[in-house]
């Protein structure tokens, strides 16, 4: 279904260095799939769906937590990420739907790393 995004995301230098850990590895079987994405909702609709973040380009953090890593590696790190590589523009409040696109961006590039 993401097969032109991660086509696109792969031939970025930036974006295609990152990967998880074993360690990241180790947290999700611990924590499970569903709690991951439980926090990857919970992140995206806090640092990213605003419509207005005075810190964007700058609230994902490039590690300690799976779905970070993932952030960065399918560019729904900040507003100016998703509005280059998604076509989700600044400025607007992201709805539940947006939302869920975003995690289930996410929720892909995890399962395929594992």
């Amino acid at each position: 279904m993401y097969a032109t995004l991660f086509r696109k995301l792969s031939k970025s230098k930036f974006r295609s260095q990152f990967k998880l850990s074993t360690k990241d590895k180790e947290y999700i079987a611990k924590k499970g799939l569903d709690t991951i994405r439980s926090h990857a909702e919970d992140f995206i609709s806090k640092r990213i769906a605003p419509a207005d973040i005075p810190n964007d380009g700058k609230q994902t953090p490039m590690r300690g937590h799976p779905v970070f890593i993932a952030q960065h590696a399918t560019a729904c790190c900040c507003r100016g990420c998703l509005e280059k590589w998604h076509n989700i523009p600044k400025g607007i409040v992201l709805d539940k739907s947006r939302q869920e696109y975003i995690v289930d961006v996410i929720m892909v590039w995890i399962k395929e790393q594992l």
